[in-house]
């Protein structure tokens, strides 16, 4: 099964991958996401809170998403998280299988505020990463970036149609959610990581017009910052 791109109608993966990149001109990116990330407690796991998506609300990728099946589908996760399944992986793999090498964090709680589906997310990380920085695990290399500090956003990963409606691209109901994953440049507005569960309004984030024309006009623009400062790190 393909993975359908930005305005793309018809059957396939729906991946809300990164289809932009972080406003540079607002200044909330640039100092409460990283003095956010700066409090972190390296001795303890790193637990973060998200917005992990909305419905009734278009993305970056001109997708709506209904709230009936937004909601059915948020019931189902929570029976996942219940199980201990709800796992996900660092940025989007071309595939609708999660992968168990590149699982990089567990979503233990979700619920709405609003129109706003919000999540409870702990990283993966390995006691080698917590004890002696060894980074083995793709919840430590998401780990080693925040405490860089890159900018870390949730996007989520379904299989379902899309149809043509007015200006948008409305998720039909065949939708089946699969999981959330870490990505550099979330397609639903104001979804980053924070650390504080009260802080999710100081990350909301309004799409324009002209910034929805200008992110869907590249549909090869996938999350290749994350890659892109990860090789970076590495080759230091």
């Amino acid at each position: 099964m393909r993975i359908l791109g930005p305005n793309e109608i018809g059957k396939g993966i729906l991946v809300e991958w990164d289809a932009g990149i972080i406003n540079p001109n607002d200044a909330r990116n640039n100092t409460v996401i990283k003095e956010s990330y700066g409090k972190l407690d390296y001795s303890k796991p790193f637990v973060f809170y998200a917005t992990l998506q909305k419905y009734g609300v278009p993305n970056r990728n001109g997708r709506v998403y209904p709230e009936k099946i937004l909601k059915r589908e948020a019931e189902r996760y929570k029976e996942m998280i219940n199980r201990g399944m709800s796992i996900s992986e660092l940025n989007h793999p071309e595939s609708s299988l999660i992968d168990l090498d590149r699982v990089a964090h567990l979503i233990t709680e979700i619920w709405w505020e609003d129109n706003v589906l919000v999540g409870k997310i702990q990283l993966l990380t390995t006691p080698g990463f917590h004890e002696r920085g060894i980074v083995s695990s793709k919840g430590d290399v998401a780990a080693n970036m925040m405490r860089q500090g890159v900018t870390m956003g949730v996007s989520s990963r379904g299989v379902g149609s899309l149809v043509k409606k007015d200006e948008q691209n409305e998720v039909q109901e065949d939708f089946e959610l699969i999981c959330f994953d870490l990505v550099s440049s979330p397609s639903t507005p104001g979804a980053y990581l924070y650390l504080n569960k009260e802080d999710r309004p100081k990350y909301e984030e309004k799409l324009t017009e002209h910034e929805n024309i200008e992110n869907n006009s590249n549909p090869l623009n996938k999350s290749v910052d994350l890659m892109r400062r990860l090789s970076d790190y590495l080759d230091k």
